[in-house]
């Protein structure tokens, strides 16, 4: 999934650098927390290590797929039936195949469903007469179809409810692969892109060996006041760009809550989302806060060199605490646009991972 300020391609310089700070390695068994987690890349990451995770997001499209990356193991995801008759367990990637064959036939009935024309084709799908154009009409009602389904079957009782986050989870990343934006949904394209023209098919998300971690859906500076682990890792918005705004497709998709929404692109009037991190005047009050509550031997911060935030300040907030350090990786810029609409200073930006040991 393209997320803005997803970590997928600092993956190495975030272990490596944890890994050096921290001296775990691989299988050590310990807690590790990314509290803005978004897509979850690197909370699976950590474990997939054999961490315990503990995964937080205040948008509930990413607690939905943390929620299955995180809580689910493949053993919880079919019967101990199938689990016994599918051979050999000791592969990860054996386990990934037999995941995805006991869920085939759900899977199949899903693809399936006459299409409907729920909410998402209604307000988000040009052929309603919304004068939105974020999916094709087909693609909206078949998302429409499977969201509704997959809400009836968890609320009969039909699936569990680990079941019913691995098919949600599922349906988010499958869905946002076929939106008829240039990347976040703060805007929708005039004419249907090819890869949004094509007809859209649930897939089935990874599932992560390892141990069954724990997921919020809360305000992070709250929840801070009551867990406790040993690295910490915080990944909060750089700049005045409102996750909540960029996202709200897959957020009603996720709550799928009949909200009422505002403006051309259909944004949900009630947004409950919107982030202290993302203001100058609030950023670094709310981040102090942060640090001083979180009961954790190790913190790291991912923030670059263009946030809201100075780096002096991250500096002097975080040297209160215990023993501050940073480290820095050149990467390439996230973009969402053609280079010819962009106003910026170049096609790469500093990552800085501030560390603090306490």
């Amino acid at each position: 999934m393209n997320y803005i300020g997803s970590k997928y391609s600092l993956l190495d310089f975030l272990q490596d650098t944890i890994a050096e700070v921290t001296g775990y390695k691989d299988g050590d068994s310990y807690v590790f927390a990314d509290l803005f987690a978004g897509t979850g890349i690197v909370g699976q990451t950590y474990k997939a290590k054999g961490c315990t995770v503990i995964a937080n997001d205040i948008q509930y499209f990413s607690y939905v797929l943390n929620k299955h990356l995180i809580e689910n193991i493949p053993e919880l995801l079919f019967t101990s039936d199938q689990y016994a008759a599918s051979g050999e367990q000791s592969a990860e990637v054996t386990l990934q195949q037999r995941t995805v064959k006991a869920n085939t036939e759900l899977l199949t009935r899903l693809n399936d469903l006459p299409l409907a024309e729920g909410f998402i084709y209604q307000n988000y799908c040009d052929g309603s007469g919304s004068g939105r154009n974020y999916f094709t009409d087909d693609n909206g009602k078949r998302c429409d179809a499977i969201r509704m389904e997959l809400e009836r079957l968890y609320r009969s009782g039909e699936i569990s409810e680990n079941i019913y986050y691995f098919y949600l989870a599922s349906l988010i990343n499958s869905i946002d692969k076929y939106a008829n934006t240039a990347s976040v949904y703060g805007a929708f394209l005039k004419h249907v892109k090819k890869s949004a023209q094509k007809q859209f098919t649930l897939e089935l998300f990874p599932v992560i060996p390892g141990k069954i971690g724990k997921v919020f859906n809360e305000d992070i500076n709250m929840l801070v006041r009551h867990i406790h682990g040993d690295v910490l890792y915080l990944d909060p918005p750089y700049n005045a760009r409102q996750y909540s705004s960029n996202y709200h497709v897959l957020e009603t998709i996720a709550r799928y809550d009949d909200p009422e929404l505002t403006g051309v692109t259909g944004l949900r009037k009630e947004d409950d989302q919107k982030s202290r991190f993302c203001s100058k005047r609030t950023v670094a009050e709310v981040f102090e806060d942060l640090i001083k509550n979180a009961d954790f031997k190790y913190i790291f911060l991912s923030y670059n060199n263009e946030g809201l935030m100075s780096l002096d300040t991250i500096a002097e907030i975080m040297s209160k605490y215990g023993e501050y350090k940073y480290f820095t990786r050149e990467y390439k810029r996230f973009k969402a646009d053609k280079d010819t609409n962009r106003k910026i200073a170049g096609d790469s930006t500093t990552e800085y991972l501030h560390c603090l040991i306490r």
